[in-house]
């Protein structure tokens, strides 16, 4: 039952107006916001909260969030697709056990069961046609406004309405996209709706928000009353947990929807909410003028309406009150008190000193004084501590002055929304967006800005971009694990931080690579320069010092590569792209290493560039790749095989060396269609060959390199390949390195034995110059080892080179696999190889590498002997 409230001895009836005051003020302001198991879940329209996925599973960021949640606890989601007053009525009678995207009422609350943790914050607003002029509450009388059939919209502004009097002409719709088609065709002047949907639908349908914000919600998943209490104590476990973490889904989510705002502004909506606030004030005033001048004759009348007033302040969420010229409480409605833990007689008559800690109170004081003394309208954050509570809440207060019939301010009227879980998301969010979660250091984004800036202004003084990489950081990933792996990379960033001191940011890029910026250095660029060196040096020297990551020790390098200011000319993207052509080169050139960016660097990156460029195009028409064969010969100088070996010829390139172009096709992902063009090109020749009696015999050894042999559809591409040419498999020859034993050995071997089973040879290339275990090299189903003519060069004059050939035919001798040399070259050479056991060769004593029709000419004519 309502109880009478102490009243304002003065200007009674200008303290009734000020609360008409206070309920408009926050009619326009509104609220910032704030075992496996089968359920089957109501599913409508209403993005980018809650909505129908492509396949007709819940989505949006409610639909998301219970996705994952049935993820993790296995429930099995039924999805049935409704209405939102179906969904409702099917939820009471238990067509459908769950339903997201509720708000909680007190309607609601007698007919549905709800968890405690809210899962949204969410507030509505009207969106209005193209010159309706919707300013206040007031303008909504005489208009036709669409609400959603069943919503708490259409609840609380049809109670509104009925509140002060208004006629209007309410629009039911079924979904909202009906409620905004009505506005743009004319049928209605403006519709309600919560600001989520509202803002995509006005941009879409060209609507323009108004002013009226009002009904701040929290959302929750319901269920019938008495059901599933277990899952809603389940949803509030992961809302609890997750809204507590930074890192969550939850925020993961809020942000693939979009759900993210610069925490150093406030949201525009609230500049509409001020600018509302002064419209509202001068409606408010004239009508209480006009109130004062019908006051004796409508006594009833106005307490009548102050019980309703009452009753409205004391609903909503907001904190309102009055307060004198000595900053007295006058008013305050149940907000304040809830918020205080105070009854209101023990508000009445007090200053916020009796409530409030001394911070707190001066920060107040100073905006009420603004408005008493000077009868400014304030609006401006309160940071607001209760007396005995550690806990500090963050208020949008604005506060309006109150003044009599000649002009003088009396009291002042406040309004204080809540906005501290707000601005803990909007902080949650900024620290997601602008820094690595791992170590807390700022992440690309944040760097890139804080560098553009301070290019901005750095004029004479020279500056320098380090990025640093760790070398080998993938291997203690593989074998300790990504746990011990994320140790590693807090400990870097905790030493990088170290040596950063006034002019200097150090920040993650991600990965295993980080950023240290060097500004305000010295004008001479030299002087500059060897600064930058002594400091990459002592970052050499301190990454290299051991790790403890639990109770392993370990010690890893760095390479870093280096662009000073200069040479960037103001531009942080070519600043950025400079060091990383500095870090390519250090990780290329010696590992532990540093180097400074030189324009060399950039001709050799336009080089790579056009040939890049133009491989694809080769790739794209097929004219310009050739596929050239050197044959293998055994030691009775008969031609057994051949090798597949690329060669291309550019029109504006010229002939382009494989050494150059396979490191670029290997570094651009280009070899893999590359190298299953090359396989496509041998297995057409290897069927052309079974029908020639002379080449019917022959192996065609195709390179394979290991990009190309890890790619998921590597293995069916080549038995498409034996399948579409019908080839002999065993005539098939792949060729592949040491260096594909050094990542997922076991993936590896799996796949070569599902390749050896269809008669497919393998053959191991550039055999000694690699990283090849001996137990590994047992388990693979290999045919082959392949001399490098590295070894075979030097033999006639390196003893050592001679040591590694005949290891490496006693190894093949022991392991039973074929041995065949390449780079052959000379008579003597060829003869030494043969007293050292080995019968196979290749090399330009038996003959170059020539075009497929070449070789097949000279072979079926007579082999050419020396």
């Amino acid at each position: 039952m309502f109880q009478p409230r102490p009243r304002i001895t003065r200007h009674r009836s200008t303290r009734r107006v000020a609360r008409w005051l206070c309920v408009g003020l926050w009619l326009a302001a509104g609220s910032v916001p704030a075992q496996t198991l089968t359920l089957r879940v109501g599913v409508y329209d209403n993005p980018p909260k809650y909505q129908a996925g492509e396949s007709g599973e819940p989505s949006g960021i409610l639909g998301d969030l219970l996705q994952e949640m049935a993820r993790q606890e296995r429930w099995q989601l039924e999805p049935v697709p409704c209405t939102w007053s179906q969904c409702l009525d099917w939820l009471a009678s238990g067509h459908i056990d769950l339903m997201p995207d509720v708000a909680l009422t007190q309607e609601r609350s007698q007919r549905f069961a709800f968890h405690q943790t809210p899962a949204l914050l969410s507030w509505s607003q009207v969106y209005e046609a193209p010159n309706v002029g919707l300013t206040s509450l007031l303008d909504l009388a005489g208009k036709r406004i669409a609400v959603l059939s069943g919503s708490v919209q259409q609840e609380y502004l049809q109670h509104l309405a009925d509140s002060f009097h208004l006629t209007v002409r309410w629009i039911e719709v079924a979904t909202i996209e009906e409620g905004f088609d009505a506005v743009v065709n004319r049928r209605a002047d403006a519709v309600a709706t919560n600001h989520f949907l509202g803002d995509q639908m006005a941009h879409a349908t060209g609507l323009n928000p108004s002013p009226i914000l009002f009904q701040p919600s929290k959302l929750y998943y319901a269920t019938a009353r008495g059901e599933l209490a277990s899952v809603r104590n389940t949803i509030d476990r992961y809302l609890l947990t997750w809204q507590a973490n930074p890192t969550s889904p939850y925020f993961d989510i809020l942000r693939r929807w979009g759900i993210e705002q610069d925490k150093s502004r406030i949201p525009t909506a609230v500049w509409w909410i001020m600018g509302a606030l002064a419209a509202a004030l001068i409606l408010a005033m004239a009508l209480g003028q006009w109130l004062r001048r019908q006051v004796s004759a409508r006594t009833r009348s106005l307490r009548v309406v102050e019980h309703r007033l009452n009753t409205i302040l004391d609903s909503v969420e907001a904190r309102i009150f009055i307060k004198d010229r000595d900053l007295r409480y006058q008013y305050a409605n149940e907000n304040v008190c809830r918020s205080i833990g105070q009854p209101l007689d023990n508000i009445i008559g007090q200053q916020d000193t009796a409530f409030f800690d001394a911070d707190s109170c001066a920060a107040i004081r100073r905006n009420d004084l603004r408005v008493i003394e000077q009868g400014e309208r304030v609006a401006e954050e309160e940071h607001v501590s209760v007396q005995g509570s550690h806990e500090q809440r963050i208020y949008l207060s604005v506060k309006l002055p109150l003044r009599d019939d000649e002009g003088n301010v009396y009291a002042l009227c406040g309004i204080s929304t809540d906005i501290t879980d707000y601005r803990r998301i909007q902080d949650q969010l900024h620290q997601l967006a602008f820094f690595d979660p791992l170590t807390d250091l700022p992440n690309r984004r944040k760097v890139l800005d804080h560098l553009r800036q301070i290019l901005s202004v750095a004029g004479e003084r020279e500056g320098a971009l380090l990025l640093i990489d760790l070398n080998n950081f993938k291997s203690l990933n593989d074998t300790l694990g990504h746990e011990v792996g994320d140790q590693l990379l807090q400990q870097v960033a905790r030493r990088l931080e170290h040596h950063v001191h006034t002019h200097g940011i150090v920040g993650r890029l991600g990965g295993d690579e980080f950023v240290l910026v060097l500004h305000d250095l010295d004008t001479d660029p030299r002087n500059a320069a060897l600064h930058v060196h002594h400091v990459a040096l002592r970052l050499l020297a301190q990454l290299a010092e051991p790790f403890t990551l639990g109770d392993v020790q370990h010690i890893t390098s760095c390479s870093i590569g280096i662009a000073m200011f200069s040479d960037a000319r103001g531009s942080a993207d070519t600043l950025m792209k400079n060091a990383d052509l500095a870090l390519t080169d250090a990780k290329t050139t010696d590992r532990n290493t540093l180097r400074f960016f030189n324009p060399s660097m950039q001709t050799e990156m336009i080089r790579r560039s056009r040939i890049e460029s133009a491989l694809r195009q080769a790739l794209a028409h097929g004219n310009e790749l050739q596929v050239y064969v050197q044959p293998q010969f055994d030691g009775a100088r008969q031609c057994v095989g051949m090798e597949a070996l690329l060669r291309w010829h550019n029109t504006s390139l010229g002939w382009i060396s494989p050494a150059d172009f396979i490191p670029i096709a290997e570094s651009s992902g280009l070899i893999v269609e590359l190298g299953h063009w090359v396989l496509r090109q041998a297995c057409a020749t290897l069927a052309r060959w079974q029908h020639l009696p002379y080449l019917a015999s022959l192996t065609l050894a195709v390179n394979i390199s290991p990009r190309q042999f890890r790619h998921s559809e590597f293995v069916n591409q080549v038995e498409n390949c034996l399948h579409e040419f019908r080839i002999e498999p065993s005539r098939l020859e792949l060729e592949i390195t040491e260096s594909l034993l050094i990542d997922n050995v076991e993936q590896t071997i799996l796949r070569m034995n599902h390749l050896r089973s269809h008669g497919i040879r393998f053959s191991m290339d550039d055999f000694g110059t690699g990283y090849a275990s001996l137990g590994y090299l047992k388990r693979l189903p290999l045919y082959q080892l392949k001399i490098d003519q590295s070894f075979v060069r030097d033999l006639m004059d390196d003893n050592n080179d001679e040591a590694i050939v005949r290891t490496i035919i006693a190894l093949g001798r022991s392991l039973d696999l074929q041995v065949i040399a390449e780079g052959v070259e000379t008579a003597a050479q060829l003869e030494r190889l043969q007293r050292l056991g080995c019968h196979h060769f290749q090399g330009y004593f038996f003959g170059k590498p020539a075009a497929i029709g070449e070789w097949e000419a000279r072979i079926g004519g007579e082999i050419p002997r020396h």
